[in-house]
């Protein structure tokens, strides 16, 4: 799957503006207030295809304006984590825009590259069920499954 990790010149301000289309689609349909600061913090995620932290979202938020608290940025990221709209990242404590709607059910596999840091989103069902079936055989009911592998993309290689 090739289309996973953006081409390094690939056109980025499209891309930041698809995310925030569908961030402002998928409000309106499940009647939630996209409000200016989680609209803020979308898009410091949106412009890059790097997971970052909260504290990284509070200085990049700064240069354009007062430096919001932190607890206005973590409720930004809970409400973007919930609408689907951004996903957290737990092996690096940080945040990522989703750039591509996801199946319900099946998981998402993060593929994060140790070079450069670009993290690509894939899914895959075959994994989905093998996780399903593991968890089944040990009495376990998953609530969100999420894969994490690191290695190098293509890019870099």
């Amino acid at each position: 799957m090739t289309d996973v990790f953006p081409a390094p010149g690939h056109d980025h301000a499209r891309c930041s503006s698809e995310a925030l289309a569908h961030a402002e689609a998928r409000c309106a349909e499940r009647a939630q207030r996209l409000t200016p600061m989680r609209r803020q913090v979308l898009e410091v995620l949106a412009t890059s295809h790097q997971p970052l932290g909260a504290y990284e979202i509070m200085d990049r938020l700064a240069r354009h304006g007062p430096r919001p608290a932190p607890i206005t940025v973590y409720r930004a990221l809970e409400f973007l984590v919930e609408q689907d709209l951004v996903h957290r990242i737990e092996s690096r404590n940080a945040f990522l825009a989703c750039i591509r709607p996801h199946d319900a059910g099946v998981p998402v596999v993060f593929l994060i590259c140790e070079r450069c840091g670009a993290v690509g989103e894939a899914s895959s069902a075959a994994v989905g069920q093998s996780l399903a079936a593991a968890a089944r055989q040990a009495g376990f009911a998953p609530k969100s499954p999420v894969v994490e592998i690191t290695g190098i993309c293509a890019h870099c290689r």
